[in-house]
């Protein structure tokens, strides 16, 4: 497919994803549906606070009712909130998530579910055949509906059941301007947390800072939580600050978690400490957490001491492989967590990705043993990731390549090649795998020796590059 990417579809507005582009798939989407239903279907649309977001969803809106498909306008929602609202029906998001500005986007689901791989492809096969509307007195109609205090009471008392209580704990949230304002800092609060909100207002610009979380935009947090007064009267002291920091990205799918000193907790290590927890909650024989092929060997370790198992899918493609294990498995077999770096999938509260649930459930379980009491037992190796240059029309070949070259370099290693080369080693692991989104090659390594086995991998996959 050309059309869809891992997250849906994505792009700058002026040049990829236009109104045009989106009365196109509202169109398609609308007619596929009720063609595979044999009636009308209902669609909820939301969108997130960017400047173009009502345009679009507009012309969504336009491209679903020719269709006849029935529109339920959601307002300006998280994605997980949508999501949410989308089951026992269908769905479409307008958001580009952590991407700048300029860009947004179209996320599709159905009864809470992303669309897989078939059915963004009968899509993108629809758009491109540029369908005529059904007739005139078929046409769908369109009402408004208000999920988000729902959507936030379910995360509450979903979060509820995980953890203990937030009684006082003083938690700080930089919502980024994004939507994450409308349920983080609410659902948190609702549970009894003491929450200081940061960049809380709605604005699509994301004047604050870029809508996706890293360690060069969270400043403002950081300060926050440093343990030492800077002289402006802003950090907190040992005794009474924060105890916890959480960031999200612009449409609240992804949540970064920092600790009381403002450093930046490896987004494994929190899929570690989640999964870990949902595997020793589970009273099923046989527990699995699903995961991506670059995700540290550190969640496999945390996994099988609760006495479950970890399962690898491609990146962008974790309900492909919690149905895969269901299909596979027997009425003892439970997938109980699902994440790939920073999205997870609560898999007992839904089928999507949700960054307000992680931020509740994670506070909770802070509140019972502490940060440093969750990380204690967890082997928190080096970890690198970096791209090696590589245009697309190289890298199958190259991929073919490496998957001889690679095990060469590493004679030692056990190899596995469905998601890419992945070696492991008594010392750690590689990863290697082309990217979905650039042209460039992914090289992750994890080790107490992490840079000789970077060097190493990167070495091997620029000499294929060249070759």
């Amino acid at each position: 497919m050309t059309l869809f990417g891992t997250a849906g579809i994505r792009g700058d507005v002026r040049e990829r994803l236009t109104p045009e582009l989106a009365l196109a798939v509202g169109r398609a989407a609308g007619t596929d549906a009720v063609d595979q239903d044999g009636q009308p279907v209902e669609f909820v649309i939301a969108r997130d606070g960017r400047e173009t977001g009502p345009a679009l969803a507009a012309a969504l809106e336009a491209g679903l009712e020719s269709a006849g498909a029935t529109v339920r306008r959601a307002g300006v929602l998280p994605t997980p909130a949508l999501a949410f609202a989308s089951r026992g029906r269908r769905g479409v998001m307008v958001t580009a998530s952590h991407n700048p500005p300029t860009d947004n986007g179209l996320k599709l689901f159905e009864n809470g579910e992303e669309y897989g791989d078939d059915a963004e492809a009968r899509i993108e096969e629809r758009v491109e055949e540029d369908g005529s509307p059904t007739a005139w007195h078929e046409w769908g109609d369109t009402e408004r509906i208000g999920p988000l205090t729902g959507y936030r009471d379910r995360i509450a008392d979903y979060a509820a059941g995980h953890g203990a209580a937030l009684d006082g704990m003083e938690i700080v949230v930089d919502c980024g301007n994004g939507m994450a304002s409308r349920a983080t800092p609410q659902v948190l609060r609702a549970l009894g947390a003491d929450v200081v909100a940061l960049n809380a207002n709605v604005d699509g610009h994301f004047p604050a800072r870029g809508s996706k979380p890293t360690p060069e935009t969270l400043g403002d947090l950081q300060v926050f939580l440093d343990d030492s007064d800077d002289g402006d009267g802003a950090a907190a002291n040992e005794t009474d600050g924060p105890t916890l920091g959480i960031a999200h990205d612009g449409d609240a799918d992804r949540v970064v978690f920092l600790d009381e000193t403002g450093e930046i907790v490896h987004e494994d290590t929190i899929v570690a400490i989640l999964a870990e927890h949902y595997t020793r909650a589970s009273d099923a024989d046989d527990p699995v957490v699903v995961t991506t092929p670059n995700a540290s060997s550190r969640i496999d370790e945390r996994v099988a001491a609760a006495g479950g198992r970890v399962e690898r899918v491609r990146l962008g493609a974790l309900h492909v492989g919690i149905a895969a294990v269901r299909e596979a498995g027997d009425a003892d077999t439970s997938v109980v967590f699902a994440a790939e770096p920073w999205k997870h999938i609560h898999t007992a509260l839904g089928p999507w990705i949700d960054g307000v649930a992680s931020a509740a459930v994670f506070s909770r379980l802070v509140a019972g043993r502490s940060l440093a009491a969750l990380r204690e037992p967890i082997a928190e190796r080096p970890y690198r990731k970096v791209s090696v240059d590589c245009p697309d029309d190289r890298k199958d070949a190259v991929m073919e390549r490496l998957a001889t070259t690679l095990p060469e370099a590493f004679p030692d290693a056990a190899v596995e090649t469905e998601h890419g080369v992945r070696l492991d080693l008594d010392e750690g692991w590689v990863l290697v795998r082309p990217s979905g989104t650039e042209p460039k090659v992914r090289v992750y390594a994890e080790s107490e020796q992490v840079e000789e086995l970077r060097e190493r991998a990167v070495a091997t996959v620029e000499t294929a590059v060249e070759d």
